[in-house]
């Protein structure tokens, strides 16, 4: 099965296009895990039970688990075989940002991949299509190139004009040209105008984005801008906002409150 396919059947089945972001920190853990074997992974398990229901996908980032070593690598790989036995219908995109040459490229898509088996993996453009080839070769996973990414300086450098146009859009007018049938699309929500741009040259692959606002008006826009002609074709990723909804007892609870509110809400906007 693709990711498209998988992707496509739990957007249905869940309602939803919300993707959580698994990015633990043990400082921010409830203090009652942070006494307990594994926290990170029981971190993890309790967040998932509590909202498998209301994702179309979990990302997590692979920085929050190396940061710990391989203690956390181990932890890692803990929370992507209990999403895959428990929850298999539920596709996971390792969000590593891979992006080099060769040899080197080919051991990340085989890492991602086959070791830890990703449904999707992120990745840089800026090496060239052939640093990304050794990804597109797994035909059944989905590629997603960070094209427009979310934070306040990403202009800095992908808004620099050439040829009278910014960079970004150069690139994503070169990818456009790529005849691979996996690839995938980050663009940040807090670029909405960006976002939209990016989706006419794309009307038809997969997006990932992050950074929706707090305000409703934020989010009307990123979700009109980013939703294809069948209102889905998109995964709006939340991380913080519902991972540490409370530090308490509840965090579970309070994490599938959040994550309702959130999937509701851009629903709400799909039409």
């Amino acid at each position: 099965m693709t990711f498209a396919q998988k992707l496509n059947s739990i957007v249905k089945n869940n309602n939803s296009l919300l993707c959580i972001g698994l990015d633990p920190e043990l400082s921010k853990l409830p203090s009652h895990l942070q006494k307990v074997k594994d926290p990170i992974f029981e971190f993890n398990k309790a967040i998932i039970d509590a909202t498998h229901d209301l994702v179309c996908t979990y990302k997590p980032n692979i920085a929050f688990y190396e940061a710990e070593g391989l203690e956390g690598l181990k932890q890692l790989e803990q929370t992507i075989k209990y999403i895959q036995s428990s929850y298999p219908e539920v596709p996971i995109i390792l969000d590593a940002k891979r992006g080099d040459i060769g040899n080197t490229d080919r051991m990340y898509a085989k890492a991602a991949f086959e070791k830890w088996k990703a449904d999707a993996v992120t990745v840089y453009p800026y090496l060239g299509k052939d640093s990304l080839i050794p990804f597109f070769e797994y035909q059944e996973k989905l590629v997603i190139i960070l094209i427009r990414t979310s934070n306040p300086d990403a202009k800095m450098f992908q808004d620099i004009i050439v040829d009278g146009k910014p960079l970004y859009l150069k690139i994503a007018k070169e990818i456009a040209t790529w005849r691979y049938n996996n690839i995938g699309i980050f663009v940040g929500a807090t670029y909405p105008e960006e976002l939209k741009l990016i989706r006419n040259i794309f009307p038809t692959s997969i997006f990932l984005s992050a950074g929706l606002g707090a305000q409703q008006a934020e989010i009307e826009r990123a979700v009109k801008s980013g939703i294809d002609e069948n209102g889905a074709g998109i995964m709006f990723n939340a991380s913080r906002s519902i991972l540490y909804a409370s530090s308490g007892e509840d965090f579970a609870q309070k994490a599938r409150d959040e994550a309702k509110k959130l999937r509701d809400l851009i629903n709400k906007f799909r039409k």
